[in-house]
């Protein structure tokens, strides 16, 4: 399997609000940066969806290092909380439920096919790919082709 290393980014304009992600892929010397901006989602949606389209994009199963400074996406898979929550019928604790189901799903999903190992970056940091990726979230917010997030639309219609 290749070896690929991923950073993720994401950024809202408000939260909610409009919103971008970055990604950059690396496999030795070949690189590929994608973009993508919305019309109204969350911080948190960004930097998970941003982990969700960098998995897709690869063709085929990958031993992957994923760098995201979102501490919420890191913790939730590296501490275990997502499968706690997909256990307990996607419910947080005894009253709350849990946020973001449709994109927990789709990475618990792409976890089943690559081998992923997350790693959290310090935000703004001297991170080069993680800066890179920030500005390519930033730029994506203010592209006149931002897309609707269904996802978040669908979650509003639950409250």
């Amino acid at each position: 399997m290749k070896t690929v290393q991923i950073y993720t980014d994401g950024a809202c304009s408000g939260n909610p609000g409009p919103g971008g992600l970055g990604i950059v892929l690396l496999h030795g010397d070949a690189r590929k940066e994608i973009s993508k901006g919305f019309e109204l989602t969350t911080n948190n949606r960004m930097e998970m969806l941003a982990a969700v389209e960098g998995l897709t994009a690869l063709k085929g199963p990958c031993i992957v290092q994923l760098y995201s400074d979102s501490k919420y996406l890191v913790d939730a898979i590296n501490k275990g909380w997502v499968k706690k929550w997909q256990d307990n019928n996607w419910m947080r604790n005894k009253k709350d439920k849990a946020l973001n189901i449709d994109l927990w799903r789709d990475l618990l999903e792409l976890l089943k096919v690559h081998r992923v190992e997350f790693i959290w970056v310090k935000g703004h940091a001297q991170n080069k790919e993680n800066n890179r990726c920030d500005q390519l979230a930033r730029e994506a917010i203010t592209n006149s082709d931002r897309q609707k997030d269904t996802g978040y639309i669908e979650t509003l219609s639950d409250i």
